[in-house]
């Protein structure tokens, strides 16, 4: 195969592993494309953790493999997990090369995988397309790699960048359009995150209602003082809605736990919880893409402590006025010097209101 037919099969295999886009937390997404005398002779995608992985799906699809070249957006598995390793199956199908977008960011596995096919006499080549396979998984790549997940952090303001009125009244700001979207970017997380304070002026589900097939994202309230209430909308939302806390009330807590939450105490930070550490924990729960829906407390000490490596802000064409609550809390700013820089990547209409997508400088 031609350079450039990698480039064209390895595309086509991206967008296979963007079918499970909604569906496969916490694994990856993979696609894997089978090709043979330039002739795709089949596909497959991981479409959900416990079900199989993009190689062993395109292999059901056919029913000779042999002689064939296998692009994979992610290097081949080696290990057992849920599911028998990939590079045994590829072996066993008599696959001849394995073209790999990029390795596995796992550090306790990258490279066994391609190492393990060329022991066997696989040809193997890594790289091609390796900058959109780490876009398609940079919550997976960052949680292996930096132990957090990747954090977007979502915001709503007007036109003079006011979130609420002074008495805190925010519905809505944005149109029905903008809040769809939101709904998107919900369900492609693996875990929303607030604060209690968004959680007793809004009372909010934190749950992706959207028309097609998704895992339910998990929902985490940060909660120092365990000031959650019982009767929280979420906690009689399908799926897990965890509460982290510096609190060692032990009968407020119990009294969560019963009404369905689980609850976690974490180390604190001048009587707070240390942003650090709840990054670390909720890697540790497997969280890839965490996304942000809180104030402009918690932004503020987001943005202060460079924990949000995405900024997506919706802007409405409206006026709050200068009373209006703003974006960030973010005390001790002077100068023009102390001001905080980002970067302006992507900018869209949705409805009538702008999307604008920023990275932290």
């Amino acid at each position: 195969m031609s350079a450039q037919q990698d480039i064209v099969y390895m595309a086509r295999a991206i967008q296979l592993a963007k079918r499970g886009h909604f569906t496969t937390d916490p694994n990856p997404r993979v696609g894997c494309v089978l090709v043979r005398d330039d002739v795709i002779i089949a596909e497959g995608w991981h479409m959900k953790a416990g079900c199989g992985h993009a190689e062993v799906e395109a292999l059901k699809n056919v029913q000779d493999a042999q002689g064939a070249t296998a692009y994979v957006t992610l290097e081949p598995c080696s290990h057992h997990g849920r599911t028998p390793p990939c590079c045994d199956a590829l072996i066993k199908a008599g696959v001849s090369r394995v073209v790999a977008a990029m390795q596995d960011p796992n550090p306790q596995v990258s490279g066994r995988g391609l190492e393990k096919l060329k022991a066997a006499g696989v040809q193997v080549s890594c790289g091609v397309l390796a900058a959109d396979a780490a876009a398609l998984n940079r919550g997976f790549v960052k949680r292996m790699t930096e132990n957090r997940p990747f954090v977007r952090s979502k915001l709503a303001m007007s036109l003079d960048g006011r979130t609420a009125m002074a008495s805190g009244e925010s519905k809505w700001i944005t149109s029905a359009e903008a809040r769809a979207d939101v709904h998107k970017l919900r369900a492609g997380s693996s875990a929303v995150l607030t604060g209690i304070n968004t959680v007793l002026a809004d009372d909010p589900a934190l749950n992706a209602r959207v028309d097609w097939d998704v895992v339910q994202p998990v929902r985490v309230v940060l909660d120092s003082g365990l000031n959650m209430p019982v009767t929280a909308r979420m906690a009689s939302v399908p799926g897990r809605s965890l509460i982290l806390t510096c609190s060692r009330d032990d009968c407020k807590r119990q009294a969560l736990q019963d009404a369905g939450f689980e609850v976690y105490r974490l180390a604190d930070k001048n009587a707070r919880l240390d942003l650090h550490e709840v990054m670390s924990f909720l890697a540790g729960q497997q969280i890839n893409e965490l996304l942000v829906e809180a104030g402009p407390v918690l932004n503020g000490a987001l943005l202060a402590e460079g924990l949000v490596d995405e900024w997506v802000v919706y802007m409405a064409p409206c006026i709050l006025g200068d009373e209006g609550r703003g974006l960030f809390t973010v005390p001790g700013l002077q100068s023009m010097a102390d001001k905080k820089n980002l970067k302006l990547c992507d900018v869209r209409q949705i409805g009538p209101d702008l999307k604008l997508t920023m990275i932290t400088q």
